[in-house]
């Protein structure tokens, strides 16, 4: 019996009336911390859902005037900020317009007027006019925006970049 005098003794000295316990404190943070668990992942899924909705009714196109037709010199390429895109008037005087992004890791990628081609400052990669491989580590052509003609002005449309594995002449176009 003396032994469980002992542990009653030790348990009533160890407990004092009108303080909060240690496993009580730690329940009440788990409790704080499993709440905000679900209000941000529901936040998430609202806000993902929202734009899938966004995304199926906005289906339409998001054109970028660049400039008129005569104001672009074939062999030369224009980078235009606003759509993070450069848009290329080819020797026939055709455009392509092309995305800034490395397709090896997603760099922005300058055009190089003296060597006459994109230069990716990442790796080393680079392009021609056309925007397809001259050196890896890229292995595909850089993508491409769709370009309109409309009475003399060039427009872009860079609601999508167009993926592609080579270039051809569908992917340009010309007055």
């Amino acid at each position: 019996m003396k032994t469980e005098e002992i542990l009653k003794k030790n348990e009533s000295s160890d407990t004092v009336k009108g303080t909060i316990g240690r496993r009580s404190v730690i329940g009440w943070f788990w409790k704080v911390v499993g709440a905000l668990a679900v209000i941000e992942m529901g936040w998430i899924t609202s806000s993902v859902l929202r734009s899938s909705q966004h995304s199926k009714t906005d289906t339409s196109k998001e054109l970028v005037d660049v400039g008129m037709v005569a104001e672009f010199t074939p062999g030369t390429v224009t980078p235009v900020p606003l759509g993070q895109f450069h848009l290329a008037c080819l020797a026939d005087g055709s455009f392509l317009a092309l995305s800034k992004s490395c397709t090896h890791l997603g760099c922005s990628v300058p055009w190089d007027e003296k060597k006459k081609k994109f230069v990716c400052p990442c790796h080393g990669s680079t392009f021609d006019l056309h925007g397809v491989v001259l050196t890896a580590p890229a292995l595909r052509p850089l993508d491409y925006y769709p370009v309109f003609i409309e009475n003399g002005l060039v427009r872009v449309d860079v609601s999508k970049p167009m993926r592609r594995d080579a270039f051809g002449p569908t992917q340009t176009s010309r007055v």
